[in-house]
């Protein structure tokens, strides 16, 4: 399933470069010097990851949990129908029940510090700034998040998380180098294909939850192989 974490930072960057790109365009990077500036970008990129990494880290133990009471394959389900429902429900109605309204003073607060590292061009200005870029709500990253809970284990969400922060470095790089590339009809045409791909993503975890026996798609529960293994003998 690393492949839709992977997907999902791509579609992810197009979703959010309404917040994140105001970020990339003021990073102060080093307008003179094409080395320096490219290292400044990768230490950007190196902050979001790690934030991305500790995120899934967090909720993959939360997976971990789950799966130790037998209900990964259930959750996987969960996760599907969740993603589906998120694309068909209207934007507007999601707006009345914003999961980021808890934390709204965290938000504020990551805002501020991003405020104060965008002044400041020190050798860890770039890094500061991408690792609480990374904390920044987004539609897309909450997704991704629910992918990393049915990894199962903390390193399979660190890692799902990792890909999916990966998935947005292409673009997230070409708003820094050339923003008039995000803006147009192209834009506009991948901004109504998302959703198409969320939900083939959505059936992908559903699928995959329903344990239909096929390799790496839709293995079977773990529980079936033992029982098996048990009556052989």
């Amino acid at each position: 399933m690393l492949v839709s974490a992977f997907i999902f930072g791509i579609l992810g960057s197009f979703h959010c470069i309404g917040m994140c790109g105001p970020i990339a365009f003021m990073l102060p990077v080093n307008r003179t010097n094409a080395v320096k500036k490219a290292s400044q970008i990768t230490a950007y990129h190196f902050g979001r990851l790690l934030t991305y990494s500790i995120i899934g880290l967090v909720f993959g133990l939360i997976g971990k949990s789950l799966y130790l009471f037998g209900f990964q394959q259930q959750l996987s389900i969960i996760i599907g129908v969740v993603m589906i429902v998120f694309v068909l429900i209207p934007q507007h109605k999601l707006n009345n029940y914003n999961i980021s309204k808890p934390i709204y003073k965290l938000i504020s607060r990551v805002k501020s510090a991003l405020g104060s590292a965008l002044k400041r061009k020190s050798a860890d200005t770039f890094l500061t700034i991408g690792f609480l870029n990374g904390f920044l709500p987004c539609g897309l990253v909450y997704l991704a998040v629910f992918g990393a809970i049915s990894g199962g284990n903390a390193l399979q969400g660190s890692l799902y998380m990792t890909v999916f922060g990966l998935g947005t470095i292409p673009l997230m790089t070409t708003a820094i180098y050339a923003s008039h590339f995000l803006k147009g009809v192209t834009r506009q045409k991948i901004q109504k294909a998302i959703p198409v791909f969320v939900v083939i993503i959505g059936v992908l975890f559903i699928i995959r939850g329903l344990g239909l026996g096929i390799p790496y798609i839709s293995p079977s529960p773990v529980y079936d192989m033992v029982d098996s293994t048990i009556n052989c003998h």
